[in-house]
């Protein structure tokens, strides 16, 4: 699984991202083995993937990506994306 994370467009004042974090809950049986370009937590059955040190601040407009391995049947998750 590859996901590609975009930075808010129209953010009031144009004012650049400081940090991001991506919320999914993993089905029965999945679980994540591996990640890069992010930091994995996770906690039941949900996911979390923070930024890693160095790609954390985004542009109005920019972009960065993170991506992970995953066991178990594959799904489609519900992603909530924040920035703190």
């Amino acid at each position: 699984v590859y996901l590609t994370l975009v930075g808010p467009a129209s953010q009031a004042g144009n004012a650049p991202v400081s940090g991001w974090t991506v919320r999914w809950s993993l089905g029965n049986g999945q679980s994540i083995t591996q990640v890069w370009n992010g930091t994995l937590t996770t906690s039941g059955s949900t996911a979390t993937v923070t930024n890693a040190s160095y790609n954390g601040s985004l542009q109005p407009s920019g972009s960065t990506t993170f991506g992970f391995l995953a066991n178990g049947t594959p799904s489609t998750p519900s992603l909530t994306c924040t920035s703190p």
